[in-house]
């Protein structure tokens, strides 16, 4: 009873304060807190196109507070949060061995406002956790589809709040907490010249030029340059020197993996770098296993940007944890690691098998840019796989009306390369064969046209369509600008019409 006199008396107080995510408000009077959210804050986030408004900025101490259930205070008008009780357990004073719990805490919250309930419940916030909370305000935002912030979140005291904390004394931020409050508000395409960005990059910048940075913050420092000021940016090339210096044992497998995005966001820099990367390919021999499925991907993908033709031992490695982590990639992430090995001519009988185990229970529930991929790759190594072959076959009957014209020649294609026809041919065929007539004038020509060969290596001549393909006006299309058909196009239509009518006796030739 005594507790709750005391916080009753404490809130009437004429010299209450909220330290920490409120503090930046201490030493400001009202009017000034009004200008400062209306001039510095709201433009933060001019990429935000709302409706004007006014935004108030209360000092904590004008608030009006009130007790519920005998012992938690909440603002009026503003609902009382449900995990309430959970946060008691926080003293007003966070430590160091706090930070750990604090940031637990964060990772619970599905939302941005039970992330401002929280802050607003805790009496001190120290710079890195209120970038910390920033981020995570971020990310569940990301996570909802929408990069930008709501009105009702850039409204909050308690955001801006956080804000003004960041800008008002960049240089007070730890390196850590200084990169994460801009790494996320870069997420959130804030304008690049505000003031907030702008203070937060000319501190980044100043402490890399005294060399103040560990690897880790540079890794992410260079990330964030790239996303702002894109890969033309001449801070990155201060990093990357800086980089270079560094002893690759001290980097965690993340950072070198961050370093390959840097140097693939530099890709036209390639030969400048060729010494490093070498470097880089022979130390990432050592780190492969301890790699997730998102960073090998990400690996791979780099290799293949900066065209690492000589780095084969380590994609041949990357292949073997792929094995591993095949049903535990996503559709992008598959699709680029089947992209790299197809660049690199990686071919493994241990992928093969784990790949057809996913594919034949997953294919219906794959993208279909995967599924191509997957029978580009089956077709440029010449794999003839009856379980992929099955499953896709399954796939387009099933699916077809989701395809696009060049999806369902990629998917079709590979069985007249590879011969083989799938036990649901007869489905097969008269699907392909309502989709060309519904949708024929869809088809890129040459797309078309290697689509229909492929049926008659197969001994399946498209003979209700010989008639459009050698009309004048397909062939008028399939020349193009051309004075004349490419050898290629001109074989294919001399196999098709020789197809069909050597295996089709009932086809008519017309005079």
């Amino acid at each position: 009873m005594a507790l709750i006199t005391l916080r009753r008396n404490f809130c009437h107080l004429s010299d209450f304060r909220i330290h920490g995510a409120l503090a930046a408000l201490r030493n400001h009077p009202i009017n000034h807190v009004h200008k400062v959210s209306k001039e510095q804050l709201h433009p933060w986030f001019c990429s935000v196109q709302y409706e004007p408004f006014r935004i108030h900025f209360h000092h904590a101490c004008y608030k009006k507070f009130h007790l519920q259930n005998g012992n938690e205070l909440h603002p009026v008008g503003e609902p009382a949060f449900s995990q309430g009780q959970d946060w008691n357990k926080f003293e007003q004073n966070l430590k160091n061995e706090d930070e750990q719990i604090f940031y637990r805490k964060l990772n619970e919250f599905t939302s941005s406002e039970e992330v401002l309930s929280f802050i607003k419940t805790l009496e001190t916030l120290p710079d890195a956790m209120a970038a910390g909370a920033l981020q995570r305000i971020c990310e569940v935002e990301k996570k909802g589809g929408d990069q930008r912030l709501p009105k009702e979140i850039l409204e909050s005291s308690v955001f801006q709040a956080l804000c003004f904390q960041l800008e008002r004394a960049p240089s007070q931020l730890s390196n850590s907490g200084l990169l994460t409050a801009l790494q996320a508000l870069i997420w959130l395409h804030v304008d690049t010249q505000s003031s907030l960005v702008l203070n937060l990059v000319a501190e980044c910048q100043n402490r890399l030029k005294r060399g103040g940075l560990e690897v880790h913050d540079l890794c992410v420092l260079g990330e964030s340059l790239i996303r702002l000021q894109g890969p033309g940016c001449v801070t990155l090339e201060l990093i990357i020197y800086q980089l270079q210096g560094a002893k690759l044992e001290v980097f965690t497998p993340e950072d070198i993996v961050a370093l390959y995005r840097i140097l693939q966001a530099c890709a036209e820099k390639v030969d400048q770098h060729q010494t490093f990367l070498n470097t880089i390919n022979n130390f990432s021999l050592s780190i492969v296993s301890y790699l997730s499925p998102k960073s090998i991907s990400q690996m791979l993908t780099a290799l293949v940007v900066l065209d690492q033709a000589q780095a084969l031992p380590l994609v041949i490695k990357l292949g073997k944890y792929v094995v591993r982590h095949i049903p535990h990639f996503t559709n992008e992430e598959l699709r680029k690691v089947i992209e790299a090995f197809i660049y690199f001519g990686h071919n493994d009988r241990f992928f093969i098998k784990a790949l057809e185990r996913h594919v034949a229970a997953f294919c219906l529930t794959l993208d279909a840019d995967v599924v191509s991929k997957i029978m580009e790759y089956c077709s440029r190594k010449l794999i003839l796989s009856e379980p992929i072959l099955n499953a896709v076959a399954e796939t387009f009957v099933s699916q077809s009306e989701k395809l696009s014209p060049s999806q369902i020649s990629e998917l079709i294609e590979p069985f007249g390369k590879l011969n083989y026809l799938p036990p649901n041919a007869p489905a097969l065929f008269r699907k392909l064969e309502h989709v060309l007539f519904t949708h024929f004038n869809y088809f890129p020509p040459k797309t078309l046209l290697r689509l229909l060969h492929s049926c008659s290596l197969i001994a399946h001549p498209p003979v209700n369509f010989m008639g459009k393909i050698f009309s004048p006006f397909f062939l008028q299309k399939l020349q193009g600008e051309e004075s004349h058909l490419d050898r290629l196009s001109m074989a294919q239509l001399t196999q098709l019409f020789l197809t069909s009518v050597l295996e089709c006796p009932f086809y008519k030739v017309k005079a």
